[in-house]
């Protein structure tokens, strides 16, 4: 596979014609506004740890249903960049969505169905510029978004989407269903859907990164990793369940599945969040120093989140444990703050400043239960360890994950509003201020 090193030259879509108004707005609300703390380290963050769990008896099983012939098996994203699938906006569809263009504001939207559905809703946002160090992946620059279900139960079903957003006049991306791959006899595999009720794994598909061929996907108490050499595509696309009946395959409606390959937890579904055992809902990749993941809980009504670093393996792209190999022992710790910002979704950092997605500073005494509430923007805080965050920018409202693209030194986010009508959803990135 050759990958291209080129440096990322973004398309950017300003927004024309702002009215004086409007700019003088956006201007003013941009100013800085301290925050009542500073961001602190934690002591002694190597005491938070993460647990390997289950990762041979999940390659064993993966192994058997790829030699069943039940699904098509891939060892590469090849079949998801080939044109084919749905078509998205490549600019920014809603306007600037209240982002101070001085930032060079870029973007895509998806389309209209999944703008406006309240059956999915998009949580995470990575990309090749967190696959791979020159930003591209089998030369396109391509980025993957998550997605939790409201439709039935609570997060009873996940998935990702795989965009190519590498030029032209459209944005074309597939959604692909996860699952968990399972034993369901001594000497017959099967999968389910993540989150299945009465299985322990979370089904809230949060924050997401992409490292190498791995893809880790935070929920609650869990990292879920999966394996991008292991992409299935199913016998059928007609079909409401999950898994394996009769020779077949199916996902609840999708082409294509992608199999767990295991996880790292502090916790059970469902258990509190501590400080020692903090949740993990925001996910991104620092490749300043060594790689790690970085994640972030989120407190609905207050701050004081913890920023937790954890540390990851070059070699296999898999968390660091202190096992024999990295799919055993425990993952600690190695670096931890506390972030004033209320409400944090989404962190992510460029090596010097951490930025942050959560409630804007006048908002933050606004009643989350009040349906006006989330029709408010979001603010991007940025700050440096030991500094008071500040207001980087307004933006659209419930921004929630943050990536961060070393190859072109911008910000990515992605917002989750649901709204029938006209539709508020976006993937955007911005290029911050030295």
């Amino acid at each position: 596979m050759s990958i291209s090193t080129r440096p990322r030259l973004p398309r950017v879509h300003l927004a024309v014609g702002l009215t004086f108004g409007l700019l003088f707005l956006m201007l003013v609300r941009a100013q800085p506004a301290a925050a009542a703390s500073t961001l602190d380290p934690i002591s002694d963050p190597g005491r938070m740890s993460l647990v390997a769990g289950d990762f041979e008896s999940r390659w064993r099983a993966i192994d058997a249903i790829e030699a069943s012939g039940a699904v098509t098996a891939y060892d590469s994203l090849s079949p998801l960049l080939s044109g084919n699938g749905h078509t998205g906006y490549p600019y920014l569809c809603h306007g600037n969505q209240n982002l101070n263009t001085s930032y060079r504001v870029d973007g895509f939207c998806w389309n209209r169905d999944d703008d406006t559905t309240g059956e999915w809703v998009p949580q995470g946002i990575t990309g090749s510029h967190d696959a791979q160090p020159g930003g591209t992946w089998l030369n396109k620059y391509v980025y993957i978004a998550s997605w939790h279900s409201r439709n039935t139960g609570s997060d009873e079903f996940a998935r990702i989407s795989v965009v190519d957003n590498d030029g032209g006049d459209s944005t074309i991306y597939n959604h692909i269903m996860l699952v968990d791959p399972y034993w369901e006899t001594d000497t017959t595999a099967n999968f389910r859907a993540v989150g299945k009720a009465g299985t322990p794994l979370a089904g809230h598909a949060d924050g997401i990164s992409w490292y190498g061929n791995k893809l880790f996907v935070a929920s609650g108490h869990q990292i879920q990793v999966y394996d991008l050499r292991h992409l299935w595509r199913m016998s059928g696309n007609g079909q409401e369940s999950v898994g394996i009946s009769g020779g077949k395959s199916s996902a609840r409606w999708h082409n294509y599945a992608l199999p767990m390959i295991g996880l790292y937890a502090n916790g059970a579904k469902g258990d509190p969040c501590t400080d020692l055992n903090p949740c993990m809902n925001s996910l991104s990749l620092d490749r300043t120093g060594t790689d790690a993941l970085i994640t972030t809980e989120f407190r609905r009504s207050t701050g004081g989140a913890p920023v937790v670093r954890w540390p990851l393996n070059s070699t296999d792209a898999l968390l660091d444990t202190d096992g024999t190999t990295n799919y055993r022992g425990s993952v600690h710790a190695t670096a931890g703050y506390r972030t004033p910002v209320w409400a944090v979704q989404g962190t992510a950092t460029d090596g010097t400043y951490f930025y942050f997605s959560g409630t804007c500073p006048e908002y933050a005494d606004r009643d989350p239960d009040d349906s006006a509430t989330a029709d408010l923007p979001y603010c991007i805080h940025w700050a440096k360890p030991g500094t008071s965050p500040h207001v980087l920018t307004y933006g659209p409202p419930l921004i929630q994950n943050l990536s961060w693209a070393p190859s072109s030194g911008r910000l990515w986010g992605i917002n989750e509003r649901i709204a029938a009508a006209p539709g508020v959803r976006s993937v955007f990135s911005l290029d911050p201020p030295n």
